[in-house]
């Protein structure tokens, strides 16, 4: 098996509980506004890889990752599914704590054979990142391409399975640090009972390079930095609207 990766990163502090290996896995059919990464776009190009090549460079430095372990992202990881499993199987046999980090975009509750595969998945997956870019479904199709309908099918359906879900949001200026939405955001995952974390995090710039240097134009030009404040700011609502639903 084998799958197609932009990069690794051999010590990653911000994807999942301690430090990770990380695997950016190439492809991603959103579109959003705020991405840092549009190299990881194209789906079907990349660096080939197998699951016994990531495991021997993860091994060469597994002292550094005993409380951590190997968190796929991307681009969108679940693209590639069929090599998730065989990944995943063989870290988890090895005792490696194992993370997915992703949008859920591509989760079809229609689609019987995709859910066996994430159903296999599931079973040697120990935390899920869940990167809700917004609650309100004609706003995150604005801000992705895609509507949130499958993907917060993809948060119960994760609460199904009593995957340990870490939930991210990232706040811009005007797009989606409404009070409201914040508040609803906070509303839906308080009803799941696999919440383990939110993470709030400002939105930041450091992404216009690579538009520059792919010679696509950068859609939030013009659009400052977010002050970390406005994004603890914000947290505050979002676990205001927790609290209410949990009270």
């Amino acid at each position: 098996m084998k799958g197609l990766i932009h990069s690794q990163e051999s010590f990653g502090t911000v994807d999942g509980p301690g430090i990770r290996y990380v695997v950016f896995m190439q492809g991603c059919p959103m579109r959003c506004l705020y991405c840092h990464n549009p190299d990881t776009w194209k789906i079907g190009t990349g660096q080939e890889i197998t699951p016994e090549e990531i495991l021997e460079e993860y091994n060469k430095n597994s002292s550094f990752y005993e409380k951590g372990g190997i968190t796929v992202t991307g681009g969108e990881p679940l693209l590639q599914i069929d090599f998730l499993i065989d990944l995943f199987r063989k870290a988890s046999a090895e005792g490696i704590h194992t993370c997915i980090d992703t949008s859920g975009v591509t989760y079809d509750p229609q689609n019987v054979l995709y859910t066996k595969k994430l159903d296999e998945l599931m079973n040697y997956t120990d935390l899920c990142m869940l990167d809700i870019k917004h609650i309100d479904s004609e706003k995150h199709k604005n801000l992705t391409g895609w509507d949130n309908k499958n993907i917060l099918l993809f948060a119960k359906y994760l609460e199904s399975k009593k995957i340990p879900l870490w939930v991210r949001h990232i706040i811009i200026k005007g797009i989606t640090d409404d009070p409201k939405d914040l508040r609803d955001l906070g509303r839906f995952i308080g009803t799941l009972k696999n919440l383990r974390a939110l993470d709030v995090l400002p939105y930041h710039t450091m992404g216009v390079g690579k538009y520059k240097e792919l010679g696509i134009p950068y859609p939030l030009e013009g659009i400052s930095a977010l002050p970390k404040q406005d994004a603890i700011n914000a947290k505050k609502i979002i676990l205001e609207g927790i609290q209410e639903i949990r009270s």
